[in-house]
């Protein structure tokens, strides 16, 4: 299988993370938002996309979440401050087409 593959991590206002994979970025950011992805995020609003890395194909995109997925805390932190070190929102409610 080929294409355009994501895994992101979203995070509350208080942290709370949540790690994932889509091959459709926007579509999946958007189901987050209107509480129809996960009910992890529903319940604990977890809808800030805070991290994101692309892959062409699908089974380095399995593994690379599998592998974040298995980390401490503390690592996945670092990963996400090494990218976006004020936790900003990489694609804002505006950016959404839904």
């Amino acid at each position: 299988m080929s294409g355009s593959y994501s895994v992101y991590i979203l995070a509350s206002r208080r942290r709370t993370l949540y790690t994932g994979i889509t091959n459709d970025l926007e579509r999946r950011i958007w189901e987050h938002r209107n509480g129809t992805a996960s009910s992890f995020t529903r319940r604990y609003r977890i809808y800030r996309l805070v991290w994101v890395e692309h892959f062409d194909d699908v089974h380095e995109a399995i593994a690379a979440e599998k592998r974040i997925k298995g980390w401490v805390r503390v690592k996945k932190i670092r990963l996400i401050e090494a990218q976006n070190p004020n936790w900003n929102d990489l694609l804002p409610a505006g950016r959404l087409s839904r």
